[in-house]
């Protein structure tokens, strides 16, 4: 596991927004619930004061998440980057040689990725496989399942 959390600066003060909402909102709302379910009796047979106390440690648990997120960050500037190669916020056009498919995704930084609309973690195999690349270039990437055997065929950034 690396040492930073790559991020832009947009997704870097979402996760602190996302952090101040829920320590403003969420867990004064949550800890109402739980003195209220105190003040029923028996805390042994309370199942609304168990089921509150789970959803404050669920809730205390994904704060910390994100504030180790924002502790490690390092912001990434992606106009910054050379256009020629594969950084974050490249868009990327890959051809899979075993296959003879093509695929395009973008690298993106954590706090942006969505597999399902083709935004990879630029931490993800396929992301550190492919950074610093350039068009032409071929990489073997090595996955879970097995390895990747990819060509980078164009990229493109949207800024």
């Amino acid at each position: 596991m690396s040492d930073y959390v790559p991020m832009t600066r947009e997704a870097y003060d979402r996760k602190k927004a996302e952090v101040k909402r829920m320590e403003q909102e969420e867990v004064p709302k949550i800890a109402e619930s739980i003195a209220a379910a105190r003040d029923e009796g028996d805390l042994k047979e309370n199942a609304e004061y168990h089921a509150q106390r789970e959803a404050m440690g669920m809730l205390q648990a994904k704060i910390n998440q994100l504030k180790t997120q924002l502790v490690r960050a390092q912001i990434i500037d992606p106009t910054q980057v050379p256009k020629d190669e594969v950084a974050l916020g490249a868009t990327v056009l890959v051809k899979d040689l075993d296959i003879d498919d093509e695929e395009e995704f973008t690298l993106v930084g954590s706090g942006d990725e969505d597999y399902d609309a083709g935004k990879y973690l630029i931490t993800s195999p396929i992301g550190l496989g492919l950074l610093g690349k350039k068009v032409g270039d071929q990489v073997t990437i090595p996955i879970p399942k097995g390895e990747l055997n990819l060509e980078v065929l164009e990229i493109k950034y949207d800024f």
